[in-house]
């Protein structure tokens, strides 16, 4: 337990609670406070066995609230967070966001980087962006007007943040509404090659494939199966779709956001470059400064493969996952496979998936899953939109995640930009080889080396992923 206090592990709050004898306080083992010495610390089963020997709740970890469920910071901030998506023009700058939110900045800031793994003038940013999308896509508005309502102080800022964060001008986007292709700017300088050896990891895969500069894949597009294509210049990405007729706007705004988070447009991989270099580790990104993380297809899609991965090599998970897809899938055009349903998922027995070789606890977990979201009980739709500690929490909650499986669909899935994937061997082999340690780190010793990536950690681990792959 005191190893567990040490490292700070949230994996253990509630099953015990620490009291120090020094100050009288008693806390979650995650508590972020100085670390006491051993002798100087108790262990309580309960909060009120910490109370009735003396001690005092903490006021920075809040245990009390946790053993009851309840987390009225978290929801303060939640409910800021709310205010500044749905009015973004009532902020003119972080400044109003901070005090709006009855915090200091400092703290204020803290609490944005916990929860929301961001800042308080990132978060205002994004709200406008997706405000504008928002006016975009519904309305005939000026170009002007968008910008004003959705809080941008000049129309100039607004095509610059608006450009860089969905690859199109706001015309453009407006012109989704119109049947046809679209084509996304790349950023400068962005590292294309590396992007294509991701997308071609699995070249058997039945939900995608790459030929040559062309990636395809398959989704729901506003619950319309289709075939997205991305064919890819050093420069630009050009999209198009083959779906269900007749032609709808909501599938080309989905297929936008399809494109736009599979090239990582939105991460802020030059903030991730500048810290590296700042820690003494430009080695790290070398070559491949403007990296991103490959957002999954959909959230479905990363919670599956966080399953059929975990604890297998990869190879294997490829199979496995392909075994899936063409026995529960949809068939498609060009021999690619829409990925199973929920509801199709949730009507299976661990015993259909064992002649495909899973095991009987992973197909327990597949399953299981499945049918909480049939039941309604896991929302994915919802989960993007949560702060970064209830997605954690909800998927936490999941039978068959643990922090490896939940790191890994809050980055690759949902976009949380301050995750690791404790435990996986890319990033332990990646953190040898970066730093030059005889051994590669544990667990405990991860999430030490790690923080200093804070709040770029997502980041981070796609850099480690490369660190001992062949350079291109």
């Amino acid at each position: 337990m005191y190893s567990r206090l040490v490292a700070s592990d949230p994996t253990w709050n509630g099953r015990f609670f620490t009291g120090v004898k020094t100050t009288g306080i008693y806390c979650l083992p995650s508590c972020r406070a100085r670390k006491p010495k051993a002798e100087n610390v108790r262990f309580f089963p309960t909060c009120e066995a910490a109370r009735a020997a003396g001690f005092r709740a903490c006021r920075k970890c809040h245990p009390d609230d946790f053993a009851r469920g309840a987390d009225p910071l978290l929801e303060t901030v939640e409910a800021l967070v709310a205010e500044v998506r749905a009015r973004p023009a009532a902020f003119a700058d972080a400044g109003a966001v901070v005090r709006r939110s009855g915090f200091g900045t400092t703290r204020c800031f803290e609490l944005f980087r916990q929860h929301y793994h961001t800042t308080p003038a990132d978060l205002l940013l994004r709200a406008r962006v997706e405000a504008a999308r928002r006016l975009l896509a519904g309305g005939d508005a000026p170009l002007a007007a968008v910008a004003a309502d959705a809080g941008f102080e000049s129309l100039s800022v607004f095509h610059e943040h608006f450009r860089a964060h969905n690859g199109l001008t706001p015309a453009d986007y407006r012109r989704l509404r119109q049947p046809g292709p679209f084509t996304l700017a790349l950023p400068p300088a962005y590292p294309l090659a590396h992007l294509l050896r991701f997308l071609g990891r699995d070249p058997n895969s039945l939900t995608e494939r790459l030929h040559g500069l062309t990636y395809e894949c398959t989704s729901l597009l506003a619950g319309a199966p289709a075939v997205v294509t991305i064919e890819f210049t050093a420069e630009a990405a050009r999209v198009s779709f083959e779906g269900a007729e007749p032609f709808a706007p909501a599938q080309a705004h989905a297929a936008h956001r399809l494109a736009v988070n599979l090239v990582g447009l939105e991460q802020d991989a030059a903030a991730f470059a500048r810290l590296a270099h700042r820690l003494g580790l430009g080695r790290l990104v070398a070559g491949r400064a403007g990296l991103r993380l490959v957002q999954a297809p959909s959230v479905l899609d990363g919670l599956l493969w966080s399953i059929i991965g975990q604890q297998i090599n990869f190879a294997f998970a490829c199979v496995l996952k392909r075994r899936l897809v063409e026995h529960v899938g949809t068939p498609l055009s060009g021999g690619l496979h829409l990925l199973p349903t929920p509801e199709a998922l949730a009507r299976l027995e661990p015993a259909d998936l064992r002649p495909w070789q899973y095991s009987r606890k992973k197909a327990e977990y597949v399953i299981g899953a499945a049918r909480q979201i049939v039941a309604g009980t896991l929302d994915l739709a919802a989960l993007p939109g949560l702060s970064a500690t209830r997605a954690e929490r909800t998927l936490l909650a999941v039978r068959g995640l643990g922090p490896w499986s939940v790191n890994y669909v809050m980055m690759r899935a949902l976009g949380f930009a301050d995750c690791v994937p404790l435990g996986d061997t890319g990033v332990t082999s990646g953190l040898q080889t970066a730093l030059h340690l005889e051994e590669r780190p544990d667990v405990d010793a991860t999430r030490r080396l790690m923080a200093v990536f804070s709040p770029h950690r997502s980041l981070a681990t796609a850099h480690l992923w490369q660190v001992n792959k062949p350079l291109l």
